[in-house]
């Protein structure tokens, strides 16, 4: 029997994971097995400085259906996220952490729902975090919300799955990653927002602290307010176009 050709793209960002990339290959080995929707894994290693790398590119010897990009500096999260939909071919993009503290057979209960929906995004259920990093980010969210009535709860979940082509069409800048539901609202998109399980850390530590939890969401949703202010919109009410043959062809025709 022929195998099926992918429909999306997993998409991993990763910066200094060692310690989590051979359990999060396990479960994304069991997502594969099971779902109904047929699969790639891509892994955005955003120049490491730990053995991520060569465990990533030990897992793309073992298995046809992971792959990798390694980026030649460490650019951030929206950078690694833009890099790995500029590559995308298939008709949808998830995006996960490779920290484990989701699990990508969440998205199983999302597909029922990208007919309807240009993106669905998780909300993060009673989350295991520390308080300080709870805070922050509820304090981040209802700036967000209100700043630019979005009715995203949670933006930064890391789980999500969004159609490639209006993917591509967003615009790109740093801290963007905080913002993908927005946007993809701005460009006539239709977001659904499901609760999903959330889980402890199982190894490794955070990248962001108390100052970029609060400091960059907040001068971010201020650019994004300016962006989103000068859009520019237009309709075509009508038009004649005229051909682009050289003149004297067009003389004879």
């Amino acid at each position: 029997m022929a195998r099926l050709a992918p429909e999306i793209t997993i998409l991993i960002p990763v910066y200094n994971e060692e310690e989590s990339l051979v359990m999060l290959y396990q479960v994304l080995l069991e997502y594969l097995r099971f779902t109904p929707m047929p699969s790639l894994v891509l892994f955005v290693d955003d120049c490491s400085t730990d053995s991520s790398l060569t465990i990533i590119q030990g897992i793309c010897k073992q298995h046809s259906h992971f792959g990798y990009l390694s980026l030649a500096k460490n650019s951030g999260l929206s950078s690694a996220l833009k890099a790995g939909i500029d590559v995308c071919t298939t008709t949808y993009l998830g995006y996960m952490d490779a920290d484990l503290q989701t699990s990508p057979k969440e998205f199983m209960s999302f597909f029922q729902y990208l007919p309807d929906f240009h993106m669905v995004t998780g909300i993060r259920d009673q989350r295991h975090d520390s308080i300080i990093k709870k805070l922050s980010s509820k304090i981040a969210n209802q700036f967000r919300r209100w700043m630019i009535q979005d009715g995203i709860q949670d933006t930064c979940c890391p789980l999500k799955i969004m159609r490639s082509d209006m993917a591509r069409q967003l615009p790109f800048f740093k801290g963007m990653h905080r913002f993908l539901p927005a946007l993809i609202q701005w460009e006539g998109g239709k977001v659904k927002q499901i609760k999903v399980t959330h889980y402890q850390r199982f190894a490794g530590k955070s990248k962001y602290h108390l100052f970029n939890r609060l400091w960059g969401p907040f001068l971010d949703t201020l650019a994004l307010v300016w962006m989103k202010n000068r859009l520019i919109r237009y309709e075509i009410k009508q038009s004649e176009l005229h051909s682009n043959q050289p003149l004297e062809e067009a003389l004879i025709t």
